[in-house]
């Protein structure tokens, strides 16, 4: 009796560290994780036990730069950085190869941060998944300002040999390439990126940003006054610029200036000189 009720007991513990395994240590994000790299700098594993290794690129394709080094990154765990503070640039279009064998849904996660310009429309890039282009005219700085972190997540899925990515469909070869894509403002970046198996449940988020607003629910198309300018008084929020960063106030438009001051002086003149020309030809 006492051998049987030991066998119970040894089989339900087998069983419950089973399920253990299988609900936690079979899931976890670490082991999500396919490919990951830290673009332009060394390996690093970060708080959530995701290990990038070091940029494959290196003496290959464009320039690493480790000068957000000297800054502090907003919105990212003091561990973790190091991610967002190497980068790696090229003055044309460039990428990785991420190699694929399995079906299912998938996650693409590119950091990001802007250690050097201090305004927006100084660098502006695409990014392109097997040709798609999954991220339209990124400018960072616009998206969360100077020295601070942002994410951009691809959402994917590989299944019978068919790439599906924002609702376009490509034949899969067994190689993800993401390519960082010129624009007509400097140069293309990446910092760090990774690909995981899962949803964007999945993903983790980085920390809020206290100086990004969201809109009201419905507001997400609101159109906001622009002062001026050749179209004349309404600009479009773009599509993704959910979050704004609030950047100090509006530049004033040098041609909306009242110029009818200077008109008068020059009618004046204008209605001397008639006269004058008259009363000469008639001598």
């Amino acid at each position: 009796m006492q051998r049987v009720t030991a066998q119970l007991v040894a089989g339900l513990v087998a069983a419950v560290l089973s399920l253990c395994w299988a609900d936690g240590g079979g899931t976890s994000l670490a082991e999500r994780v396919i490919w990951a790299v830290n673009s332009g700098g060394e390996t690093h594993v970060d708080v959530h036990g995701i290990h990038f290794k070091k940029d494959p690129l290196e003496g290959k394709v464009g320039k690493a730069s480790d000068y957000g080094v000297r800054l502090p990154i907003l919105r990212s765990s003091p561990e973790d950085q190091i991610l967002y503070q190497t980068e790696r640039y090229n003055e044309d279009t460039f990428g990785y190869d991420v190699p694929i064998r399995e079906e299912g849904d998938y996650i693409l996660v590119i950091k990001f941060a802007e250690v050097y310009f201090a305004q927006s429309q100084q660098k502006v890039f695409d990014v392109r998944l097997n040709g798609h282009v999954v991220v339209k005219d990124l400018d960072i700085f616009d998206r969360v300002g100077h020295s601070t972190a942002h994410d951009e997540i691809v959402p994917f899925s590989i299944r019978r040999g068919k790439l599906s990515v924002q609702g376009e469909v490509s034949t899969f070869n067994g190689k993800l390439t993401v390519e960082f894509v010129k624009g007509y403002y400097d140069n293309p970046k990446v910092c760090a990126l990774y690909v995981m198996k899962g949803t964007l449940e999945d993903v983790p988020k980085l920390q809020p940003h206290p100086g990004l607003e969201k809109p009201e629910e419905g507001e997400e198309e609101e159109e906001e006054d622009s002062e001026g300018g050749e179209e004349g008084g309404k600009k479009k929020i773009p599509p993704g610029s959910k979050y704004r960063v609030q950047s100090g106030p509006r530049t004033p438009n040098p041609y909306a200036a009242d110029n009818s001051s200077l008109m008068f002086p020059i009618l004046v003149a204008f209605g001397v000189f008639i006269p004058t020309l008259f009363c000469l030809c008639r001598l």
